[in-house]
């Protein structure tokens, strides 16, 4: 299989229980998941979900949804079925959160899609990324989004791909874990069920079914 397939959309999520499936199967690569989340919240219309309401202006709940208290939602929002927002997360706007996903204390989420079973529980930072369904950041873990140099971001493999956006974090795949305090920087793409210590600063392309102790340190996950 070559790169090309493994970065794209449909080798990365299972979208078939997730409630925005048509967005995600919209586009081949995650960046311009990214790029279009905007875009997407200004054609929404919650009239169309029978399982949403709109709480406040531009949040959007389904059922069973827990947001404690002192949480910040900053519109627009959407938060899936049986989802906990708990004390200190900071939603700053254009993010999409899944079902039954938990998004903890002091986590920020910014222009993000959390599919289902996400877990962001404690100290995170997600901007302009994707999380794919069951993945998981360790306590401190950073989807870092912009470049020091402020230029475009790419992704680096076998092959590069320039994303043309200056901001663009991480991707984690269905059942991608990541251990405490790692940095993903801009442009890291996590393959499905790939695990990576704790520690760990990335950049580039990590394929599935690996266990990455380091960025040149990537053993087969048996």
């Amino acid at each position: 299989m070559l790169l090309t397939d493994k970065i794209k959309n449909k080798d990365l999520f299972a979208t078939d229980d997730f409630d925005f499936a048509f967005f995600i199967n919209r586009f081949e690569f995650p960046w311009e998941i990214v790029c279009n989340i905007k875009e997407f919240f200004a054609n929404f219309n919650v009239k169309n979900y029978n399982n949403y309401t709109e709480i406040e202006e531009g949040i959007f709940v389904s059922k069973n949804v827990k947001i404690h208290k002192n949480a910040t939602l900053i519109p627009p929002v959407i938060i899936g079925e049986n989802t906990e927002v708990r004390t200190g997360a900071y939603i700053r706007g254009n993010v999409i959160i899944g079902k039954n996903c938990v998004v903890g204390n002091s986590t920020e989420l910014k222009n993000c899609v959390l599919l289902n079973n996400v877990q962001v529980p404690h100290y995170n930072y997600v901007g302009d990324s994707v999380l794919g369904n069951h993945s998981h950041l360790g306590a401190g873990a950073i989807c870092s989004n912009l470049k020091i140099d402020g230029k475009n971001v790419v992704v680096h493999g076998k092959e590069n791909f320039n994303t043309n956006t200056r901001k663009f974090g991480a991707v984690l795949a269905d059942n991608a874990e990541v251990g405490c305090n790692s940095v993903l920087n801009p442009g890291t793409i996590i393959g499905k069920n790939t695990i990576v210590y704790p520690l760990t600063s990335l950049r580039g392309v990590y394929e599935e079914n690996k266990i990455v102790k380091g960025s040149k340190n990537v053993i087969q996950k048996i």
